[in-house]
């Protein structure tokens, strides 16, 4: 329900006023009205938009239901249903003009603009800092995480195995600190992991792979003795680490990648950028997949043009 949950929202708002806006029909549907008919192409263009601005994994997961005219005059309306692959399915009334072009779903969408509302990465830090991947791999995902949060946890096997197994030699993951203030020990965390980084870059993954595991046992006040332990496991200098994280230029590193996180409208962790498009949350495999794929794709098919 990953990408159904994001529409829910927006759908109970078209939902509250669509009875009035549809002559009161279930699915834009009011009692004797006659279907209009829609151009099959720009069906299949908005079901695309809306699969790519929703992460909805495929297209069928859509279903567009008869246009039919309402009450306000050049306003279409028809249902939108979307499910997922477990059955479930959530549905509400979808408004647009006759080419299209503009849709309301709870709120005015423009669909001639970029579906995936993909963000310029150009002014954020992405250089020395943590990478899983080959470095010319076509596709880039920067994450900004917390060592202290439990869907971050999760999101890091996940992107391991996106990066090392499925997507191998393709896909390169930028990790981003984003401690969240309410998180008491992500900040010192976050600090030991990139101090371990400058020792060994190899040494941040296994930092990163430490806490998530161990999120339940490490608190304030033992956060220290897990990290001598970690460098000691991996041999690292434990004076010059625990200078590291004492000093006011690791800091500063740390609340970098926050402010960038800020500019990028970051609220919560994890959050995914793939190739600037956002995807926020404990990602869906499929979804992921999704983008990915569609990234790749474009990348194909622009290097076989030149």
């Amino acid at each position: 329900m990953a990408a159904i949950s994001v529409l829910v929202g927006a759908m109970l708002l078209v939902g509250a006023r669509g009875t009035a806006l549809a002559q009161g029909a279930p699915g834009a549907s009011p009692a004797g009205a006659v279907a209009v008919a829609t151009d099959p192409a720009q069906d299949a263009a908005l079901k695309t938009w809306l699969q790519k601005h929703f992460k909805i994994p495929s297209p069928e997961l859509i279903t567009l239901g008869p246009a039919f005219k309402t009450v306000i005059d050049g306003m279409l309306a028809r249902q939108l249903t979307v499910r997922n692959e477990q059955g479930q399915k959530i549905g509400t009334t979808l408004f647009f003009d006759k080419d299209e072009s503009k849709v309301i779903i709870g709120q005015f969408i423009d669909v001639s603009t970029d579906p995936w509302g993909r963000v310029n990465m150009g002014a954020v830090t992405l250089d020395d800092r943590p990478v899983l991947g080959p470095a010319d791999a076509p596709v880039t995902i920067v994450e900004f995480a917390d060592f202290e949060c439990p869907y971050c946890a999760h999101a890091f096997s996940v992107l391991e195995t996106l990066v090392n197994t499925t997507y191998k030699g393709k896909l390169k993951a930028i990790y981003k600190d984003y401690p969240l203030n309410a998180h008491v020990w992500a900040l010192k965390a976050a600090e030991a992991a990139e101090c371990a980084r400058l020792q060994n870059p190899a040494a941040f993954w296994d930092f990163a792979r430490y806490f998530y595991a161990n999120q339940g046992t490490i608190n304030p006040k033992n956060l220290q003795e897990h990290v001598n332990k970690l460098a000691n496991a991996q041999k690292l200098d434990q004076p010059s680490l625990k200078a590291c994280m004492d000093s006011p230029q690791t800091e500063a590193r740390v609340k970098q990648d926050q402010n960038d996180g800020n500019s990028l409208r970051v609220s919560s962790t994890p959050t995914f950028f793939v190739d600037g498009i956002p995807v926020v949350g404990l990602p869906d495999g499929k979804v992921m997949e999704f983008v990915i794929n569609s990234e790749l794709g474009e990348k194909s098919a622009s290097a076989a043009k030149h």
